[in-house]
């Protein structure tokens, strides 16, 4: 079981000893860190590496998660998060049968439920849609859209509560440049303009330029939790990919040490 009390933290995310294990398996070996509110933060490594599992125990739906982990204050998973948080996850999580505009107000209902909220909730759906540039597909049906659109309708979803965490789960794999870029300007726009925190994973290196800061992690653990520039300057890399490649490199020279 997660332990964790209310804090008065500054960050938007605190993790201590943080640890997954799976049958035989530890997905997470005891992560250390902390996530700074309103930056866009890059949780960045290898498929397979653990990156959807921590994702989960930020938004609290990781099971079996041990170790410290608090999210604006909160115990990860606490019922006062859900209004808070906004969680993208890979594969889009909406109706297909239903347009874009009645899936959001079928989860904008669902967040704000009763007649009285009827007036701000078509405000927010509006809002959404323009946010993710669907204003012209929002009265197509969702299974009609691209897998780029798709993608966009999961994303306006997660906007629709105007979260102050907003965790995103490989949200631009498959896209085309264009889309990606977009969407790399709308998340900057989120933090700069809401103050929106952004997590967002990925395994494509060059994004991680995007980012404020980076978490790199491999086989479960994090090998650096710092800024791209500083993780180029301290590795004597060109790019955070050889920063990356670099460390891994340490890491296993380390461990053939210890093993000596």
């Amino acid at each position: 079981m997660m332990n964790s009390t209310p804090t008065v933290d500054t960050n938007a995310v605190e993790a201590r000893a943080l640890t997954v294990v799976r049958g035989d398996r530890t997905v997470l070996h005891g992560l250390d860190f902390t996530i700074e509110p309103g930056r866009i933060t890059g949780l960045l490594g290898p498929s397979g590496c653990g990156k959807s599992t921590l994702v989960r125990a930020v938004v609290g739906t990781q099971a079996k998660a041990t170790g410290t982990l608090d999210v604006l204050g909160r115990p990860a998973g606490h019922p006062a998060l859900r209004p808070r948080v906004g969680y993208v996850t890979q594969a889009p999580s909406v109706y297909t049968d239903l347009t874009v505009r009645q899936n959001l107000d079928y989860f904008a209902a669902v967040l704000r439920p009763g007649h009285r909220h009827r007036a701000a909730r078509e405000d927010t759906v509006t809002r959404a849609i323009g946010d993710v540039d669907l204003a012209g597909r929002a009265d197509a049906l969702a299974g009609e859209l691209s897998g780029g659109q798709l993608s966009r309708v999961s994303l306006a979803v997660a906007l629709l509560g105007t979260p102050e965490l907003l965790v995103l789960d490989e949200p631009t794999v498959g896209l085309d440049p264009v889309l990606r870029r977009d969407l790399w300007n709308l998340f900057h726009t989120l933090a700069a303009e809401r103050g929106t925190t952004v997590l967002v994973s990925s395994h494509v290196m060059d994004e991680a330029e995007r980012c404020h800061r980076l978490l790199l992690m491999r086989d479960g653990a994090i090998l650096a939790d710092d800024t791209p520039d500083t993780l180029r300057t301290s590795t004597g890399s060109a790019t955070v990919e050889e920063a990356f490649l670099h460390l891994v490199d340490q890491a296993a020279d380390t461990r053939q040490e210890t093993a000596r």
